[in-house]
């Protein structure tokens, strides 16, 4: 599987059975979305910079929910969360998914905003990559996504929803979460590559840029 990061929280995870596509943005959020073929797209929130579902290539099924889906051989459920910490009052309900693809298991967090249920966690069980937002504002921050990480023992996680320079908002940096990884030297890299047996034994942070 191929895991290729366009900014934000929007990822492509490109695998035998098919693409994925996580929370598309729109152009107000700084970054350019490419034009590319998706067979499944998902979406956590309805927000500006993670609904955008027009200008793929093929005719993707487009996800929005908590609940267990099939498409082409492509495994997702979407698991019910909330976008804050007071139960959605603040910023409503979010969706997380898992993905089962090319032996592999996915978790990608969309606008998490509070520490996970245990029941939530066991629907995480067995994750090898996490995609976990980590740069606070109207998501968990760095903290909070490190004790996350412990709670989930995913084998590889990458980081998203970070301030970078074409993002317009206003977002902690990823050296902050980093740091609480007490990770130091980590340079990003375009794509990563990934199969089951390449997997690290002990949870490794991944950069991709963007």
């Amino acid at each position: 599987m191929e895991i290729t990061w366009f900014g934000h929280a929007c990822f492509r995870l490109r695998a035998r059975e098919g693409t994925v596509v996580t929370d598309p943005f729109g152009k107000e959020s700084g970054y350019t979305m490419p034009q590319i073929r998706a067979d499944v797209v998902t979406i956590s929130h309805d927000h500006d910079n993670h609904n955008q579902t027009k200008g793929f290539r093929g005719k993707p099924h487009i996800l929005r929910g908590p609940g267990e889906y099939e498409v082409k051989g492509i495994f997702v459920k979407g698991i019910a969360t909330y976008h804050d910490n007071q139960h959605g009052q603040k910023f409503g309900r979010n969706t997380l998914y898992r993905y089962d693809l090319e032996n592999l298991t996915i978790a990608h967090l969309g606008d998490l905003g509070h520490i996970l249920l245990q029941s939530q966690v066991e629907m995480l069980n067995s994750i090898d990559v996490l995609l976990i937002p980590v740069g606070g504002g109207a998501t968990i921050g760095p903290t909070e996504a490190a004790e996350i990480v412990s709670l989930v023992e995913p084998r590889i996680v990458i980081p998203m929803h970070y301030k970078t320079p074409a993002y317009k908002g206003t977002l902690q940096k990823v050296e902050k979460f980093l740091d609480q990884m007490g990770v130091k030297g980590v340079d990003p890299q375009d794509s990563l590559k990934v199969t089951g047996s390449s997997l690290p034994e002990e949870t490794k942070v991944v950069l991709l840029a963007c």
